[in-house]
């Protein structure tokens, strides 16, 4: 069997740090799919175009950390 490598992917940081109280479902299902549950959490996430593009949806409640 030919050794597989691991090569470490790109990820970013994401805080929740604006409640979702008051706003859209899509938005809290958004804040949800992120994996965020409670205000200040950071979640490591992979770098990818869907990733990205949940964090451009909500940018008003999540930031990127680092």
């Amino acid at each position: 069997m030919a050794r597989e490598t691991k090569t470490k992917a790109s990820t970013i940081k994401v805080q929740y740090y604006r409640s979702a109280i008051g706003r859209g479902e899509d938005q809290k299902r958004v804040v949800q799919g992120l994996g965020l549950r409670k205000l200040n959490t950071v979640r490591e996430l992979e770098d990818t175009p869907s990733v990205r593009g949940m964090v451009a949806k909500v940018p008003h409640l999540v930031r990127i950390v680092e």
